[in-house]
């Protein structure tokens, strides 16, 4: 694949995503092993969209079993067909997990089941409502240690941190999709707040991302 930027496409399968993937799989990489457990557990992708990242991480973790989740099913196909060109042998079958519909998230597993659940690069072409589901539902499925990791590109408190995030915004606005475009780290915090949750750490990442670590209230 060229390494020139295609044109933005946020399907999971297209080439725009699967060039942004490429670019952030290292770092995230690096963030993931200093946070995931040292001891056998099990983790939770959001939104696992072709299962690039999920697939990349697993074999750096072999006493960990990964488990890839997305609401479009069109997916899962994709996910599995890497999982086995990869030879991953701890990465489950994908579950269809609907953020907006909670009887989805017993298809991921048990409550408390999760060590850490890690969502990439979603929030900048999903609506902010999800943001509630999304936190409701790591407050059900992480235990008591457990975090979520969302990452991607963001506002805070109103404000784009750089030129380049804000012409980005400005790039997914003109699109025409309401939903489309930079959300704020303000919203993701208050919807954690209403299920027992809070940023525990905010971590700059490279092409001005940030990855945000949310844990239960002490």
């Amino acid at each position: 694949m060229s390494q020139d930027k295609p044109p933005l496409d946020p399907h999971p399968l297209s080439e725009y995503v699967a060039w942004a993937g490429n670019r952030n799989r290292e770092p995230l990489l690096g963030v993931l092993k200093e946070k995931l457990p040292k001891d056998p557990a099990n983790v939770l992708e959001l939104a696992s969209g072709s299962g690039m990242h999920i697939n990349y991480f697993a074999p750096h973790f072999e006493h960990l079993h990964f488990h890839p989740s997305d609401k479009d099913q069109e997916v899962f196909d994709n996910i599995k067909k890497l999982s086995i060109d990869h030879k991953n042998d701890n990465i489950a079958d994908p579950v269809h997990l609907d953020l907006t519909n909670p009887e989805t998230w017993f298809n991921a597993g048990k409550p408390h089941s999760f060590a850490a659940i890690f969502c990439i690069n979603i929030f900048q072409v999903a609506p902010i409502s999800i943001a509630d589901g999304m936190m409701k539902c790591a407050s059900h499925l992480l235990d008591n240690d457990g975090f979520l990791l969302i990452y991607g590109p963001f506002q805070v408190e109103g404000t784009f941190t750089t030129d380049s995030n804000k012409e980005f915004h400005q790039t997914l606005s003109s699109a025409g999709v309401s939903e489309w475009g930079l959300k704020d780290v303000a919203d993701l915090k208050k919807a954690a707040a209403n299920h027992g949750l809070e940023l525990k750490e905010q971590i700059n990442m490279p092409a001005n991302n940030f990855s945000l670590i949310f844990g239960r209230k002490r």
